[in-house]
């Protein structure tokens, strides 16, 4: 959509710049970062661009979401509060732009931190000229890892080493066995392979009438990568709204039940 409000074929800019760029080496991130930023300044596509525009232009997506996604968030948060003392928190890690996803108002309400690729000008304020950090597939493990250890994502974007701070497994805010991680691309394979081995929940989603939707049933399911693939419908009704509600439900039984069978018998 942010393309074609300037004027741009998302099939030209996708199929065949993009895919031109990482057949000459570049990452996908990094291909279609630096295709935007060619087509910011006078006289071109996106003309003066700059963050502020990125968040407008966010704010306009919160009608576009699928089915289910604005309750999705109150009824996981109502499951979690019948439980004593846990809390669920949402966060978004994506290899699109952070601005644009935090100018979406239902993010604002609901979504603890968001991880995504950021561009900057020479000020806050100017037009966008550089890329300042890029999501890509392994780079999104960087984030769970983040996420596990309670890291606040402000200090994180300041000093990006304290990823590596030494924080004993059992002390860490976020164990790995209770994250439930939904991806919808390639990119996300990583962290479905690191959730899974370490006790989470990844889900994989897509959409049927994608021509990807073949490669990524594949390269999701087949490999027992996910613990299942759905199309992305939430409410109530649908297959994976009732599997996620059933997910965090389970989830919250059992460290219920691990809090009871650590508790001394007096």
């Amino acid at each position: 959509m942010l393309l074609e409000e300037h004027g741009i074929d998302p099939t030209r800019f996708w199929k065949e710049d993009a895919k031109a760029l990482v057949e000459r080496g570049y990452d996908p991130s990094h291909a279609y970062l630096r295709l935007i930023l060619d087509n910011v300044g006078t006289g071109k596509p996106f003309g003066q661009l700059t963050n502020a525009h990125l968040r407008t232009f966010g704010a306009k997506l919160d009608r576009h979401f699928f089915p289910g996604i604005p309750t999705l968030f109150r009824d996981l948060r109502q499951i979690a509060a019948k439980s004593k003392d846990i809390s669920i928190n949402f966060y978004v890690i994506s290899g699109g732009l952070q601005e644009v996803i935090e100018g979406c108002a239902l993010v604002q309400r609901n979504i603890s931190g968001v991880y995504g690729c950021q561009l900057g000008g020479e000020t806050e304020q100017s037009e966008l000229k550089y890329i300042k950090r890029c999501v890509t597939f392994t780079e999104k493990t960087r984030f769970l890892f983040e996420i596990n250890k309670g890291l606040d994502p402000r200090d994180t974007q300041k000093n990006p080493y304290l990823v590596n701070k030494d924080i004993p497994p059992h002390t860490r805010r976020i164990p790995f066995k209770n994250m439930i991680y939904v991806g919808d691309g390639l990119t996300d394979i990583p962290c479905f392979s690191l959730l899974k081995n370490l006790g989470g929940t990844p889900f994989g989603v897509f959409k049927p009438d994608r021509e990807s939707a073949k490669r990524a049933f594949l390269e999701f399911l087949t490999p027992n990568r996910v613990v299942s693939v759905h199309t992305p419908k939430y409410r109530k009704s649908d297959d994976f709204g009732l599997m996620l509600r059933a997910a965090v439900t389970a989830r919250c039984t059992q460290i219920e039940l691990e809090r009871s069978q650590a508790e001394p018998i007096s």
